[in-house]
């Protein structure tokens, strides 16, 4: 037993490094975002369409959730686009680091979606990613529009976050992301076609751009999906929880590796990007034990260790 989360564990480990390498392909592939994402979620929701025929999943879904995963798969694709448009136009350090705000925003506007009340310290924690974020827009002034760019997509990835967290209680994750990942196919298509970019140059892409996004579309999206499903049935939220926050970490280390002196910042740049990461954890793990304090204690014993009886 103690082997198998010691395997899993590895395993969310790669999968989050798969997230950081994300933003990577995001800056090799030469085409624009907006290109970039469509062809994205064209392929992901072909891969995950194979996988719900093989193993026979229904598709069908109510009206209501048929809305709210309309509107999910807008604002999925909406936060793409801005997430690899702000890598583009700034670093990937830079984006990363705004992206960490996600958990932020979310914590603003839960009280609001699931109406409960304001929690004390989630203000305390607002003030500090806000003096955070204060620090970095100093020292990076010449990067102030992607990083304007970022905080919107990871707002962007806020409100995904949380529709999804309603639709999940009910529907089946490979369900939600088929539908999500084909509504932001059509949605991008629609922009498309009213820019006029469907012409033959659209689809005249070179060797390593199409390798890049087979990558980013199969192992980066659909795998990744899969594979974080599969390690959350044996490790608990709390490790999830904890690991995921590495993924700016291990983004902004491979970015080092790859570009070099291009994704070097001012020293500040890293000081206010940890303020924001150390409190996106501490926020994780201070909701982690309120969870725990409302199960019984048997249920948060077995909510703890794994158990699933």
């Amino acid at each position: 037993m103690q082997k198998d989360r010691i395997l899993n564990l590895i395993h969310l480990h790669i999968i989050v490094f798969i997230w950081g390498f994300t933003a990577i392909l995001g800056k090799l592939i030469s085409i624009d975002s907006l290109p970039l994402v469509w062809y994205r979620m064209l392929l992901a929701s072909v891969f995950i369409l194979i996988y719900i025929l093989v193993v026979r999943l229904r598709l069908k879904v109510d009206r209501r959730t048929l809305g709210w995963l309309i509107f999910g798969g807008m604002v999925v694709a909406g936060h793409w686009v801005t997430f690899f448009y702000a890598i583009k136009i700034s670093t990937i350090s830079v984006a990363l680091a705004m992206m960490s705000t996600g958990a932020f925003f979310t914590a603003l506007m839960e009280p609001f979606v699931f109406g409960r009340k304001v929690i004390a310290y989630e203000l305390l924690f607002g003030v500090l990613v806000i003096a955070g974020l204060v620090l970095i827009f100093r020292v990076e002034s010449n990067h102030t529009y992607g990083m304007l760019v970022a905080l919107f997509s990871a707002f962007l990835a806020a409100v995904f976050s949380l529709v999804n967290g309603k639709l999940v209680k009910q529907n089946k994750p490979s369900v939600i992301s088929f539908y999500e990942l084909s509504i932001g196919v059509l949605f991008l298509s629609l922009i498309l076609a009213i820019r006029g970019s469907f012409s033959s140059e659209f689809f005249q892409l070179s060797k390593m751009d199409w390798s890049y996004i087979f990558i980013l579309a199969l192992i980066c999206t659909a795998y990744a999906f899969f594979a974080s499903i599969k390690v959350m049935r044996v490790l608990t939220p709390y490790t999830v929880m904890l690991t995921t926050n590495l993924e700016p970490v291990y983004g902004i280390l491979l970015a080092w590796v790859i570009f070099g002196s291009e994704e070097q910042l001012d020293p500040l740049f890293y000081i206010g990007a940890l303020i924001i990461l150390c409190t996106v954890i501490l926020n994780g793990i201070l909701k982690y034990r309120a969870s725990l304090n409302k199960l019984p204690i048997r249920k948060a014993r077995n909510f703890l260790y794994g158990n699933k009886s």
